[in-house]
C-alpha cells in the first residue's frame, strides 16, 4: 500500500517535473571522435544556455583534442578554415573571431571545459552549427542548434 501510494505521488508531480526546462546540457566526447548529441534545443526562456564539454576519452589533447564551437551554419566553413591557419597555439581558431557565438578551450581525456551562450545572440530559425576544430574532426563532431520558437 506504501509503495502504491509513493508511486501515485510521483505520477501526479511528473506533469510539473516535465515543465521545467533546463538552460544547460553536458556534451560528452571520447577517443572515437563523436558528439553524444547531436542536436540542441535552447528553450526560449533562457537567459543564458550553458554547455559543459565532458572528454571521456584517455587521450591528450596534442593527439585528440575536443573542443565545441558554436556559430551560424553559413559561416562555420570560414570558421574552420582560418582556424586550422590560427594553429595548435589559437586551438585551431582565429583569435577574436566574432562569427564564433560560443566556444570551449581544447581539452583531453578526462578534462572538461564549459561555455555560456548569450540566449539573445541567437534568433529563432536561424541556423547554427556546433563542431569541434581540432584537424580533420569537424567531419564528425559537429550537430546543430537551434532556438526554439
Amino acid at each position: 500500500m506504501k509503495s502504491q501510494f509513493v508511486c501515485a505521488m510521483l505520477l501526479s508531480a511528473s506533469p510539473f517535473l516535465c515543465w521545467a526546462q533546463s538552460c544547460e546540457i553536458t556534451v560528452e566526447s571520447g577517443d572515437t571522435m563523436r558528439f553524444s548529441e547531436r542536436s540542441i534545443s535552447v528553450p526560449k526562456s533562457c537567459e543564458t544556455f550553458k554547455v559543459t564539454l565532458k572528454h571521456t576519452g584517455h587521450m591528450p589533447k596534442t593527439a585528440m583534442g575536443h573542443n565545441w564551437v558554436l556559430g551560424k551554419s553559413s559561416e562555420i566553413d570560414a570558421i574552420i578554415k582560418e582556424g586550422q591557419a590560427a594553429g595548435r597555439e589559437n586551438d585551431f581558431l582565429k583569435p577574436d573571431d566574432e562569427r564564433i557565438i560560443a566556444k570551449t578551450a581544447l581539452i583531453g581525456g578526462g578534462e572538461s571545459a564549459d561555455t555560456t551562450i548569450t540566449a539573445s545572440k541567437l534568433k529563432a530559425g536561424e541556423s547554427y552549427t556546433f563542431i569541434c576544430s581540432y584537424p580533420g574532426h569537424w567531419s564528425m563532431m559537429r550537430g546543430t542548434l537551434k532556438l526554439e520558437a
